[in-house]
């Protein structure tokens, strides 16, 4: 305890707080100073909190501490806290309560600060599920919590965004070095600029290398589209497949069927979609906005400890117990009539479920059948696009793992070879290097011999010669070389482009043709669902009528059943009055005296009786009271000045006594004085 509030209380001296406490004044605290402290630290948390609690009641403040901590998930300390305890604590300002409670604040401020400004946008409210069943409220819900979600969303971007963000140091690093490869590559471009404009017609030849990588950079594209229209002739074909297999399927519906078939299906599907959306689908959304909002309930409630989850489970245990005891007496009740209409209950409940399976496996069905043709076409135009238009057989595959291994055995052979030759080129390396030592020993002796000689530089003149008569002969090779190679080049890209138009030309004559049929296709489809769109809003109007009258008499049928329970109900209640006056006249009239006496009049009788009688004693006390009520006034009067009376005596003595021994001290002071 004391290590705590040594903690609490340096938390408290530090900023933003600064109160200047000390463990004697920190203890001394008295309750409503402790829960000004508590709402100062909550409100430094959450600012909506910072509010001076002599302004509210005490109900408001501790709901409003209750609610942040709650939201906080603050937990009282012990193993099975007492929560009743707890709050009557926080209510009273009890420092059992509250230091805990600053000191677990004041260790995670930062995290609970966060905690608190996420619970502004987080906490969800609670909409009860009746209102819910409102469009605009069910609309206005959805999107808070649409909102919520991409709230969630770009948080948890923010806190990533900041976590891996990069250092200033690094992106100096990396500016610098981009600075220094562009610094190269300028160097690089001048220098080859320079090589370039010694050369013959390198303006002509840069032209021709622009036209080369346009001519490249053309041909890239045109694959492309080749690779583009490819896909799309065998997308074309597919669908041209699938209406084809459409338009069979409806030929042999329309030829095998007679139009008694076609509707019996129609309306067998009208029944079944009927039932999804008037039964099945509205049933499960009720069960689950019931499930949400008892989640939600759940959510919203305070951490349970284990001594709550028991009470609940007796609770539980407790109302089932009594369930089936009034099941059981309901049973024994029964008629037989009951148990006839039990059994007819049964087997409709049974038949609905079994009804319920049945439309939920053929949902399943039909869902697996979609999914497996989206599965079918993804496969197909992934084969297609891998420029494989059927898959594997077994033989195939064999060849391919034969052709496989075969290039294993290939490529590692040619890794041995590599490795042989970079061991030979670090021997010849070394060599090399050696080389140039003893070459760089005699030049230098060859130096000292001509500086003898007289004849200094001679050699060194005569290696630049031949160097640069060997640089000219194998420029001017290259020149013509590279001449030939562009001429060459040009032939060879005028003859492939021709060769791709030619190639491509009988390909888009059959595109042309294949949009023709696509298009008939197209305009045949859109008539045979023109038909169909025709036949449906007939099929649609007559449904609807049919529901119209349906709905209108359900309900005439429940206004009646209502006026005649109503007039039941009625009936009960007169034949009950009726029961109580014959009653009552029955007792009025025996001779009895002990019946007499049950009779409602002479009970009221007998009543009224009485409080007459209280009102006459009542009105004598009063009398009494009213009679007295002069002389008692006067008698306090005179007991009041007594009182007075006898208080100035008192301070009078006090004054005289006071007086008396003032003047004492004076003569005695007088007299000490006259002995010294």
């Amino acid at each position: 305890m004391g290590d705590q509030m040594q903690f609490i209380v340096e938390k408290l001296n530090q900023e933003p707080f600064r109160k200047n406490y000390n463990l004697i004044s920190f203890d001394s605290l008295e309750s409503l100073q402790l829960l000004q402290l508590l709402s100062d630290v909550l409100g430094e948390i959450d600012p909506k909190h910072a509010v001076d609690i002599r302004e509210e009641l005490p109900e408001q403040t501790a709901r409003r501490m209750l609610n942040l901590l709650g939201i906080l998930k603050y937990k009282p300390p012990g193993a099975a806290p007492d929560l009743s305890a707890f709050r009557q604590g926080l209510v009273t300002g009890s420092k059992s309560v509250i230091h805990p409670v600053l000191h677990w604040l004041l260790q995670r401020t930062n995290e609970l600060k966060k905690r608190a400004y996420l619970a502004r946008f987080l906490v969800k409210l609670e909409v009860p599920a009746e209102f819910l069943q409102d469009d605009t409220v069910a609309d206005f819900n959805k999107q808070y919590e649409e909102l919520m979600e991409a709230f969630k969303n770009l948080h948890k971007e923010h806190e990533q965004l900041k976590i891996s963000g990069l250092s200033t140091a690094e992106i100096r690093r990396d500016i610098s070095a981009m600075e220094e490869e562009k610094d190269q590559l300028s160097k690089r471009v001048e220098r080859l600029k320079k090589r370039v404009e010694t050369v013959q017609n390198h303006q002509r030849m840069l032209e021709i290398a622009r036209q080369l990588r346009s001519e490249k950079e053309r041909e890239e594209s045109l694959a492309q589209q080749k690779q583009e229209q490819k896909s799309q002739l065998f997308h074309a074909e597919q669908r041209l497949q699938r209406a084809q297999v459409q338009l069979k399927e409806m030929q042999h519906v329309v030829a095998d069927s007679k139009p008694e078939s076609l509707m019996k299906k129609l309306e067998e599907e009208i029944n079944f979609n009927s039932y999804l959306v008037t039964e099945k689908i509205p049933r499960e959304m009720e069960s689950k906005k019931t499930s949400v909002y008892f989640l939600q309930k759940v959510v919203a409630e305070p951490a349970m400890t284990q001594a709550d989850l028991t009470a609940l489970e007796s609770e539980i245990n407790e109302v089932n117990a009594q369930m089936n005891q009034l099941i059981e007496k309901r049973m024994m009740k029964y008629e037989p009539t009951d148990s006839k209409f039990s059994m007819f209950r049964q087997q409709a409940s049974i038949i609905s479920r079994k009804k319920e399976a049945k439309a939920e496996e053929l949902q399943a069905a039909k869902e697996e059948m979609s999914s497996l043709e989206k599965q079918m076409e993804q496969k197909s135009s992934q084969a297609h696009e891998l420029e494989g238009s059927e898959v594997l057989t077994e033989d195939e595959f064999k060849q391919y793992v034969s052709k496989l291994r075969s290039k294993n055995m290939f490529y590692k052979k040619k890794r041995l070879e590599i490795a042989e030759i970079t061991a030979e080129y670090g021997i010849l390396q070394r060599t090399e290097e050696l080389l140039r030592q003893r070459h760089e020993a005699i030049q230098q002796q060859l130096q000292a011999i001509e500086e003898k000689k007289g004849i200094s530089g001679y050699s060194y003149t005569q290696e630049e010669l031949e160097r640069v008569s060997a640089v000219k002969s194998e420029m001017d090779e290259v020149k013509g070389q590279t001449l030939d190679n562009m001429s060459e080049m040009v032939k060879k890209l005028n003859a492939m482009v021709a060769e791709k138009k030619a190639s491509l030309a009988p390909v888009i004559k059959e595109l042309r043709q294949l949009r023709q049929n696509c298009q008939e296709l197209t305009q045949e489809r859109d008539e045979k669902k023109i038909q169909y769109d025709s036949c449906a809003a007939g099929l649609e109007t007559n449904r609807s009528a049919l529901e119209q009258e349906v709905k209108g008499l359900l309900e005439e049928c429940a206004q009646e059943e209502s006026n005649y329970r109503y007039i039941n109900c009625m009936k009960r209640i007169v034949e009950i009055q009726l029961q109580r006056a014959k009653e009552e006249m029955k007792a009025y009239v025996s001779p009895d005296p002990q019946e007499r006496r049950k009779a409602v009049r002479e009970q009221y009788t007998r009543i009224i009786l009485e409080q007459e009688n209280l009102g006459k004693k009542l009105r004598e006390k009063q009398k009494v009271v009213r009679e007295s009520h002069g002389p008692n006034m006067k008698q306090m009067k005179m007991w009041q000045d007594f009182e007075q009376l006898m208080e100035c005596k008192r301070e009078c003595f006090l004054k005289q006594q006071n007086q008396a021994a003032i003047g004492q001290v004076i003569q005695e002071g007088g007299k000490d004085r006259l002995v010294l």
